[in-house]
């Protein structure tokens, strides 16, 4: 059963590679622009999703400018929030979704769903990211229809780590403009 368990989840990951490379790029570029201003990026996470900012603040390598977002945060025009979520329909992250687009903050949105105009949370999202999952990825050995394992979290974690690279890639190009720009010689 591992063995089908990796081939499904590597075709996932596959999948989520091949479809939205575009908008994991657009989405480290959105997250570039708080980190190069005065800006902060801010993670806000929904259920089990809670893992992606934990690995983003505590992990071996941490995210630059991140904060946890709560209802408590003041954002500022220079500030960007990603929203991670098992679903679109999310009623907590939909509510965050419509407040940032009244307010004016570009944010991202990483969500199972495709986006389409039924969509909202697609809808309002500056980028949006989708996760290719509609239920579970593998036929439960015993009951005829019913599909188990539900690696929204690993999808999640996987989309993390690609925008995380991107991010980090702009940010050193940045940096190296700034070194020249500095220079005396240049």
């Amino acid at each position: 059963m591992s063995k089908i368990l990796t081939t499904q989840l590597t075709g996932l990951l596959q999948r989520i590679q091949q479809s939205e490379e575009e908008s994991i790029e657009e989405t480290a570029r959105l997250l570039a622009q708080a980190a190069i201003g005065q800006g902060t990026i801010y993670f806000a996470v929904f259920g089990e999703m809670e893992a992606i900012a934990a690995n983003a603040e505590l992990g071996a390598d941490v995210f630059a400018k991140f904060a946890r977002y709560t209802d408590d945060v003041e954002l500022l025009p220079a500030d960007r929030v990603i929203i991670f979520t098992r679903h679109a329909t999310d009623k907590k992250a939909l509510k965050l979704a419509r407040k940032l687009n009244a307010d004016f903050i570009p944010f991202a949105a990483v969500a199972s769903e495709t986006a389409n105009e039924d969509n909202e949370l697609s809808e309002l999202a500056y980028t949006y990211i989708s996760l290719k999952m509609r239920g579970g990825i593998l036929p439960h050995p015993t009951k005829l229809g019913e599909r188990i394992v539900f690696p929204h979290l690993i999808a999640a974690l996987y989309i993390y780590e690609a925008i995380k690279m991107e991010f980090d890639e702009m940010m050193a190009d940045d940096d190296e403009e700034e070194e020249i720009s500095d220079s005396p010689f240049a």
